[in-house]
């Protein structure tokens, strides 16, 4: 295992200054969100491919832990767009891409369809897909994440243990999906705060590390927090990283 950190840590910034922050803040490895919401757009990167290449492979050293992706496209051009992210993926040399989940009222089989076939692209270029834990989303429930993840051959789950403890599985077992995980989002939170300072909440990191090590995870640690206004962001961030790796 090792520590990374999502560029989703600085959302005002561009994706170079982000980089280049976290490096600052000693992190050794990086989680790059492409988010047609966010400061590095899919839409931008498709336009040209080679220059989105070249822009990804200037981390400053940071090694890529994974892509988080989320695209607008729908249809067959979703498919089409997955795809040349997955050889973008591979271009860089990264293994995970990490998707979003279906909201609630997603018809199951329908996100099952559309999973599969998002798994069947990356295993085509050696890439892996996994699920991230989201709120009002399918995957706000363990139970339902194992079962899309028994019904999706070679499907993954990017965990955020936030999740389960300020949505509505609360006190629900995680060992049943630990086997699935190929990435982690870790902050502090509360059940009636997604996200609290480092320490103020009830994230059992130690517990997390000690169920992942027994099922071989061997992945990233990613510290994915957002800035607060009553609190220094880059001392949380350093806060994080320092606790998790005192756990390795």
């Amino acid at each position: 295992m090792f520590v990374a950190a999502s560029t989703e840590c600085w959302p005002d910034l561009e994706f170079q200054e982000s980089i280049e922050v976290l490096s600052d803040l000693e992190f050794t490895a990086v989680e790059i969100a492409i988010h047609e919401s966010g400061m590095l757009k899919p839409s931008s990167i498709l336009e040209d491919l080679d220059r989105g290449i070249q822009l990804l492979r200037h981390t400053h050293r940071l090694e890529i832990s994974g892509y988080s992706l989320e695209l607008d496209s729908t249809g067959d051009q979703h498919y089409e767009d997955f795809k040349q992210f997955c050889r973008v993926a591979k271009a860089t040399k990264v293994v995970n891409i990490t998707v979003p989940s279906g909201e609630h009222g997603t018809p199951f089989n329908e996100e099952v369809e559309r999973l599969q076939k998002l798994v069947e692209i990356g295993e085509t270029e050696g890439v892996r897909v996994a699920v991230r834990s989201q709120l009002g989303c399918l995957s706000d429930d363990p139970d339902t994440l194992m079962v899309l993840c028994n019904n999706v051959d070679g499907l993954g789950i990017t965990l955020d243990p936030s999740v389960y403890i300020c949505g509505n599985s609360k006190g629900k077992s995680l060992d049943k999906i630990l086997k699935f995980v190929c990435n982690v989002h870790l902050r502090d939170s509360r059940p009636d705060a997604f996200q609290v300072s480092v320490g103020q909440g009830e994230v059992d990191y130690a517990k997390i590390v000690t169920q992942l090590e027994r099922d071989k995870y061997d992945r990233a640690l990613t510290v994915h927090m957002v800035p607060q206004d009553n609190l220094d962001h880059r001392v949380e961030l350093r806060k994080l990283r320092r606790l998790l790796e005192t756990l390795m």
